[in-house]
């Protein structure tokens, strides 16, 4: 790959990987995520995504990152949206990789009207990044750490493919989710759709649109989702501040 074409459209901002805003900019300078390697760069913002912005879920897939930062949690596509955001801004190319997963991966994360309420195949999404000479995926961020140790700990007994709860991996006891410079998946296994490959989650989006439409969108982001949320915090076993915070 060229750094010069294709590769520096692969680091430009657009309208939800909006990393000049004022919150982003602030974030990495106190981070000091530039001035790290390239390997320790991306694992620092990784990490960051993954486990200081829980999983949850936000009023819409199509929100900007700087929403979904503001928010502080997220799910599949709201994080890969901060990530990629992220990413761009300390000078790492990357492009994203549109699916869709079968919504019984989110069976015990997410029940009762919820669950009837999601499409049999839901839109996904991951975050491919260019490092070492070749393209490496990460879809691993998902899931924050306290979230995946209890489910880990509710299924202690089970061993190999898992799926439910917000993951479908062929290992819950080893996933691949620790940044190691290889490709980190957390519902891989889910998938049942490839929309392919994308510059942006704009052009995705545009394409494809998000989960919900029409009056199914309004009662999602209005109602729904809050009951998810409270649901995702009983689950982690911690005080529920999701909608604390999404209340504020």
């Amino acid at each position: 790959m060229s750094m010069t074409d294709p590769g520096n459209r692969l680091l430009n901002p657009t309208r939800l990987l909006d990393f000049e805003h004022p919150a982003l900019v602030a974030l990495v300078a106190q981070r000091g995520w530039r001035g790290l390697p390239e390997y320790e760069r991306i694992g620092a913002v990784y990490d960051f995504v993954r486990n200081e912005i829980a999983f949850g879920y936000n009023e819409s897939d199509d929100l900007p990152a700087s929403k979904v930062l503001a928010d502080g949690y997220g799910q599949c596509n709201t994080k890969a949206t901060l990530l990629m955001a992220l990413l761009r801004a300390v000078g790492i190319p990357c492009r994203f990789h549109g699916f869709t997963i079968d919504k019984a991966l989110q069976k015990g994360a997410v029940n009762g009207l919820a669950y009837l309420l999601a499409p049999r195949s839901i839109i996904h999404s991951w975050v491919e990044i260019w490092f070492d000479a070749r393209w490496i995926s990460l879809e691993g961020v998902i899931l924050d750490e306290g979230f995946l140790s209890a489910v880990q700990r509710r299924f202690a007994s089970g061993d190999g493919t898992f799926c439910g709860y917000g993951v479908a991996t062929a290992d819950l006891k080893n996933p691949p989710v620790e940044w190691c410079g290889r490709d980190t998946y957390i519902q891989k296994e889910g998938i049942n759709g490839d929309f392919g490959l994308f510059d942006d989650p704009d052009a995705f989006y545009a394409a494809h649109g998000a989960n919900l439409s029409g009056l199914k969108r309004w009662l999602y982001s209005h109602v729904v989702r809050h009951w998810m949320n409270r649901n995702v915090d009983r689950i982690r076993g911690s005080v529920a501040r999701l909608d604390a915070v999404d209340e504020n």
